[in-house]
């Protein structure tokens, strides 16, 4: 089970962590990731973090956007800088390991004036 947490509603230009808590043996892990979806639109890869250590971003966030993983918590994060409105989405956690496919439920992110 993968639990999301904090979302919210920020200015543009402010920040937010997501934190993405797995219970269960996720170990060993082939990727895990941040995804989004807005309104109306298809669900984006956001970051992605590979087994070894990798990681890919999508480029609208690159720069902006950190992943990284806390192995033993098995938690996940996102450090989400200098947001745009463009990123108001929902975000969602994924897992990809040896056990299965894993999603969240997902956390809001508003960036709105």
């Amino acid at each position: 089970q993968l639990v999301e947490s904090g979302g919210g509603l920020v200015q543009p230009g402010e920040s937010l962590r997501l934190s993405c808590a797995a219970s269960g043996n996720i170990f060993p892990f082939y990727s895990m990731g941040w995804y989004r979806q807005a309104p109306g639109k298809q669900r984006e890869l956001v970051a992605l973090i590979r087994g070894g250590g990798s990681t890919n971003y999508a480029a609208s966030v690159k720069g902006r956007f950190t992943i990284s993983r806390d192995n033993a918590k098995s938690t996940l994060y996102l450090q989400m800088n200098s947001l745009k409105p463009e990123d108001t989405a929902l975000y969602y956690c994924n897992v990809n390991c040896i056990s299965g496919n894993y999603w969240g439920q997902g956390t809001q992110v508003t960036v709105s004036s």
